[in-house]
Order: C-alpha cells, then sequence, then structure tokens
C-alpha cells in the first residue's frame, strides 16, 4: 500500500530531523543545512552528503561520494529501503559516514 503525500512529507522530516540530532550530539564538526526538503550534511574534510526528498517518486534520496541512493518507506518494516537492494536507509548512512567522516556512527535509531 503507497503512503500518502502528506504521510510522505511527515515521514522524510522526521527522518531529516532524527538524522540532523544524531549527528549533532557527536563531537564530530558537521555543518548542518536543512533548506527546502534537502538536508546537506558537511563533513570536517568538506565532503558532502546530501538527503533530499523527490516527492513525485515518494522517495528519500542520499547523494554521497559512492553514489546516489534512492529509498522507499516500507510501510511493513516501518523503515526506509533502499529501492534496489532493499537496504535499510541506517546500513547506507552508516556506511556513507564511515567512508566520508572517517569515523563510525550509529543510525540503528532511524
Amino acid at each position: 500500500m503507497s503512503i500518502s503525500e502528506a504521510t510522505f512529507h511527515e515521514l522524510v522530516d522526521q527522518t531529516q530531523r532524527q538524522i540532523e540530532d544524531l549527528l549533532e550530539a557527536t563531537d564530530l564538526d558537521f555543518d548542518l543545512e536543512n533548506s527546502g526538503g534537502i538536508l546537506t550534511i558537511i563533513c570536517e574534510n568538506q565532503s558532502q552528503v546530501i538527503i533530499s526528498r523527490q516527492a513525485p517518486l515518494k522517495q528519500l534520496w542520499v547523494a554521497a561520494r559512492s553514489g546516489g541512493f534512492h529509498f522507499d518507506y516500507d510501510n511493513e518494516q516501518q523503515q526506509w529501503l533502499d529501492s534496489s537492494s532493499a537496504q535499510p536507509l541506517a546500513e547506507r548512512l552508516q556506511a556513507v559516514f564511515s567512508e566520508q567522516a572517517g569515523e563510525s556512527l550509529d543510525f540503528s535509531s532511524l
């Protein structure tokens, strides 16, 4: 069952806030900017991770050095899953930040 547009926007907002809160709770140096549904995270080494909503597709997109990843919300599992590999968003973000920030961060609460 597809989620409504309103639910989609609520889920993206909630997910982006959770990611911001997790990053701000670390003692690492991240610059965060959230504007127009696009969360830009700048790591200390100036590399960027961009997490954006794609409303027409009802997807959450992650752009990182390692590539672009598209996530659909799975109502049954209540989490974002990669549209091609079914990898959870939390696992992908752990890999992305390990690569780009050189740190192991725990995103399991997403």
